[in-house]
């Protein structure tokens, strides 16, 4: 069929404009943040769910301007815990193409990575010059910004000797976390502070995030007839934080972990940097990069300050006498 010379104009103009047309939509569309958690469900992660955390990254976007279905799309993910679903939300997120991905810790942001070079991920880490993730805090490059949820690995020989002046007759502790964190680098540090200290310091982690899983790793933590335990900075741990203060408890297990959460959940110690400072941070990052900033010339923001927090009616309940001089170095004192 024959096309007339202006029909064919029209139809070629109108190829050309329809892109630009979609594109001008899209960009009228508010930007879409996709959110995953291995471990938290959609409905906490929210500014009244979810822990200190996400109260204060939700808080922050508010702070900021944003209005969650006005001008920000945010969809929420999680794996209930299972670490063979990580893959299939990964690549459902991917497929998705938000304007930005906000996710954690260490082994989801490796997928993240390796399922994409453009879309811009803000993501929550642990140590990620040592796992491989970056090459520079300063400068990260490629497609990934964030925070990084500690400020070096020393301070996990730090909490180690906090458990230690709280127990003097401490011989053995066990430390509870992911593997790759035991076979790294801060395992490495807390076997060094280990042998330093005197003291048998065994391993046990959980194979997912799973509330059955962490009871079934506090039994296996019993059977050692430990004097102590640390616990890891894993999101997956962090959402069960609860579980976890509980069954410390009911086992009478003195427990330190890296964040305030768990103390004031009831576990006994604490030497944790602030969580709603570096989320505050976390949701600064996400703002850049909506107003266009590349997430690699954004800086991954590291903790300075830690905070020396100890449950006094945790360590009621154990019958344990805190030594006064560690009393008088905590920040705060939970009675």
């Amino acid at each position: 069929m024959a096309v007339r010379r202006r029909e064919l104009i029209t139809l070629l103009c109108g190829a050309a404009v329809s892109p630009l047309a979609a594109r001008a939509q899209q960009a009228a569309r508010p930007p879409l943040l996709a959110m995953f958690h291995p471990a938290i469900p959609p409905t906490l992660l929210t500014e009244t769910g979810g822990g200190s955390a996400w109260r204060a990254f939700f808080g922050e976007l508010r702070r900021l301007g944003y209005v969650e279905g006005q001008n920000l799309i945010i969809e929420r993910y999680w794996a209930e815990g299972r670490h063979d679903r990580y893959a299939d939300v990964v690549r459902e997120i991917v497929a998705r193409n938000p304007h930005v991905i906000v996710t954690g810790t260490n082994p989801v942001v490796t997928m993240f990575k390796a399922a994409t070079s453009t879309i811009p991920i803000v993501a929550f880490m642990l140590d990620p010059l040592q796992a491989g993730l970056v090459t520079n805090l300063q400068r990260p490059g490629g497609n990934l910004t964030g925070i990084t949820l500690d400020a070096g690995i020393e301070i996990w020989g730090k909490r180690l000797e906090f458990l230690k002046e709280a127990i003097p007759s401490m011989q053995k502790a066990v430390f509870l976390g992911m593997r790759g964190g035991w076979e790294g680098s801060v395992g490495q540090v807390l076997r060094n502070a280990s042998a330093r200290l005197g003291i048998s310091l065994a391993f046990v982690f959980p194979q997912e995030g799973k509330p059955s899983e962490i009871e079934r790793v506090f039994d296996a933590i019993s059977e050692q007839r430990p004097d102590a335990v640390l616990v890891s900075g894993e999101g997956d741990l962090y959402a069960n934080r609860q579980l976890i203060a509980e069954l410390a408890m009911k086992k009478r297990l003195p427990t330190i972990c890296p964040y305030r959460d768990y103390v004031e959940a009831g576990v006994l110690m604490g030497y944790a940097l602030n969580l709603a400072e570096l989320f505050r941070q976390l949701a600064d990052d996400v703002h850049k990069v909506v107003k266009g900033a590349k997430p690699g010339d954004i800086p991954i923001y590291q903790a300075t300050r830690f905070e020396l927090l100890i449950n006094l009616k945790t360590a009621k309940a154990f019958a344990m006498t805190l030594p006064p001089a560690l009393l008088a170095r905590a920040d705060e004192v939970i009675e």
